[in-house]
């Protein structure tokens, strides 16, 4: 199977958010033998990173999702051009169990099998990799 590319891009806003909740739905009905836990954890990772850039940036920031879906997994990067992530992308659960913030990058290293970060040409991207389990597992 080659690779299928599904494109998204707007204002990182909480609107923003709903588009990415709906193109994953889209991939969903169009990709039925997806396994669901395989989706949802690469939501649930891609809705935590791009929470983090509405929360964090101006209605001004711009972004573009890019997803990728193969036979074996599914390819996320998400470019935006606000502030400079200045975190530690391999950063763990907060040490106070109540703590509200600084789970959802933990959260998202935790749910895919590759998170990148860099800053180019002015803009952030995060890169996201989800490995597909195996049917029989």
């Amino acid at each position: 199977m080659s690779e299928k590319q599904y494109v998204v891009a707007g204002f990182a806003v909480p609107e923003g958010l709903e588009q990415l909740h709906g193109l994953l739905d889209q991939v969903r009905g169009e990709h039925p033998w997806l396994a669901p836990r395989d989706v949802m954890a690469f939501e649930t990772a891609v809705i935590e990173i791009a929470g983090n850039v509405v929360e964090h940036d101006a209605s001004a920031t711009t972004w573009t999702f890019t997803l990728g879906v193969t036979s074996t997994g599914l390819r996320g990067s998400l470019a935006d051009n606000g502030t400079t992530f200045e975190g530690d992308v391999d950063s763990h659960l907060p040490t106070d169990p109540l703590a509200e913030s600084g789970r959802g990058l933990a959260m998202a290293g935790t749910l895919l099998d590759e998170l990148t970060y860099e800053r180019a040409d002015g803009r952030n991207h995060w890169h996201m990799v989800r490995t597909l389990t195996p049917p029989d597992a």
